[in-house]
């Protein structure tokens, strides 16, 4: 059964898409640390971020360096936190995170909220 990071790739799930290449895809986390928090995936369905294989691995951070220089210019944050984390999809990601301190980047804290129109917004900003 196909994950359901898979599943947005296919277009069976609503996702809020900020970039794409023939390998690579990067959306909206739907439950953000801050406007922007963005999931960066491999469309090729491997659970352990450290089982892809080193070109694959490579191929992703670079297309998440390009991804999170959007975030930068979008956010003006001080950086974008990488931070490749989570059980619960297993699916290998990164997370793309504007931060201004460190604790921008604790999971455990209260997410954001957003509309479905300011996700859309987020996303055609990242875009552009």
């Amino acid at each position: 059964m196909a994950t359901i990071f898979s599943r947005i790739v296919a277009g069976e799930i609503l996702s809020y898409k900020v970039a794409e290449n023939e390998r690579y895809y990067a959306f909206l986390d739907i439950n953000p640390l801050a406007k922007g928090h963005t999931l960066v995936i491999p469309k090729q369905e491997v659970d352990y971020f450290y089982d892809l294989d080193d070109d694959t691995l490579e191929g992703m951070i670079l297309f998440a360096k390009q991804v999170a220089q959007k975030i930068k210019a979008f956010s003006g944050c001080k950086k974008v936190a990488t931070v490749v984390l989570g059980l619960e999809v297993p699916h290998a990601h990164i997370h793309l995170i504007p931060m201004n301190s460190e604790k921008d980047v604790d999971f455990t804290r209260e997410k954001l909220v957003l509309t479905p129109e300011e996700f859309s917004e987020i996303a055609s900003a990242l875009r552009g």
